[in-house]
């Protein structure tokens, strides 16, 4: 099924209004989606280098307001929905997490998996929706979601789009690796914002 989906994305992405599916795809892969938009950042960035820009911010603001909804459905659906969905990702149980946001330094180890989830494989619809169910601050939450979607889906786009085709193959065996490193840097620009929150409204 994953592999039929990933054909169709690719279809997609030559389609007169691959703008259109880039922001529904985006969007749905927030809170259930499997494939992520970069099956499609790419051939778009590729066929249209100069709008590389508006491709990479369609991506984003459409995932951040996925991730919203995926917030929402935790907050208020999670037994009626968000639980399904973790089934389809064969996760059986996401109540414990609760006690881990709760205790010390929870808020801080949750902004961490969000960053990593945002700009890595990792599917952050789970982190999305467990994030409404455990009450994570909205706040926060759309800020990290911001500042790692945005990061990412940019990066791709940048690179494709000022070095061409021949960064595809290296973005798809480096993307990892780069990620890691780039989630690093993100988690320690949330902290400090974190910190600095925390004390202004100290």
């Amino acid at each position: 099924m994953f592999k039929e989906l990933y054909r169709k994305s690719i279809e997609l992405a030559a389609h007169k209004s691959s703008k259109f599916f880039l922001a529904i795809i985006s969007f749905i892969e927030s809170f259930i989606f499997p494939i992520p938009p970069d099956v499609l950042i790419i051939p778009m960035t590729i066929a249209k280098r100069h709008e590389w820009y508006r491709i990479a911010l369609i991506a984003t603001i459409s995932s951040v307001l996925g991730a919203c909804l995926g917030y929402l459905i935790g907050y208020i659906f999670f037994n009626e929905i968000g639980l399904k969905i973790f089934e389809l990702y064969g996760v059986d149980n996401a109540s414990f997490l609760k006690d881990k946001v709760s205790s010390e330094g929870g808020v801080i180890a949750w902004m961490t998996l969000l960053a990593i989830a945002g700009f890595t494989p990792i599917p952050f619809k789970l982190l999305t929706i467990t994030s409404g169910f455990v009450h994570f601050n909205i706040f926060y939450f759309i800020i990290i979601s911001f500042l790692t979607r945005g990061s990412r889906f940019f990066l791709i786009a940048f690179l494709i789009g000022n070095f061409g085709a021949a960064m595809r193959k290296i973005i798809e065996k480096k993307l990892l690796k780069v990620s890691i490193i780039a989630s690093i840097v993100i988690i320690i620009f949330a902290l400090l914002i974190y910190n600095f929150l925390e004390n202004f409204i100290s």
